[in-house]
């Protein structure tokens, strides 16, 4: 089993920042685009190739996220219609995601088995993920699963404060 931590750097406008194993040593990469249409994510290994995509879908009446693992397409995070309170839906071939994902606080399985679980450090600045790996073979998917995820939370913040001006 390996420990991830994803720690993005507060206030950062172009959206870098590290994936880090235990002894703090950097193990993925990610960028966000800024200021560019479509938005994306780029997650990148140690020898900077990227890895996994992450893409806002634009033009699309509710919010929607495509996340390739390796050029392909594996994830879809989409806003389904509601008028309360927001609602997603993940979609993921065999992959499942269990618990309080809004929170990072969930589990992910793959094909019924535990591959992965995601928890929030709290008292940090910026916002901090502990990712433990159970299945190596998903380690990919799991931290673009979980950059995904924050994707949706801080365009969902960004939409409630643009709609509260």
């Amino acid at each position: 089993m390996r420990q991830l931590y994803i720690k993005q750097k507060v206030l950062s406008l172009s959206g870098k920042f590290t994936v880090k194993d235990q002894q703090e040593k950097d193990i993925y990469y990610v960028e966000g685009s800024f200021m560019k249409v479509p938005k994306t994510f780029s997650i990148m290994n140690t020898a900077r190739d990227e890895v996994a995509l992450i893409t806002k879908k634009v033009f699309s009446f509710l919010p929607k996220f495509f996340v390739d693992v390796n050029g392909r397409e594996v994830i879809t995070i989409k806003k389904e219609f509601s008028f309360l309170k927001a609602r997603y839906t993940i979609d993921a071939e065999g992959i499942e995601v269990h618990g309080n994902w809004w929170d990072m606080d969930f589990q992910v399985f793959h094909h019924g088995k535990l591959a992965g679980e995601v928890s929030k450090e709290w008292f940090t600045w910026g916002d901090s993920y502990k990712v433990q790996i159970i299945d190596e073979e998903l380690e990919t998917i799991i931290i673009a699963l979980v950059v995904a995820i924050d994707c949706v939370k801080a365009d969902q913040s960004a939409s409630s404060s643009a709609a509260s001006i």
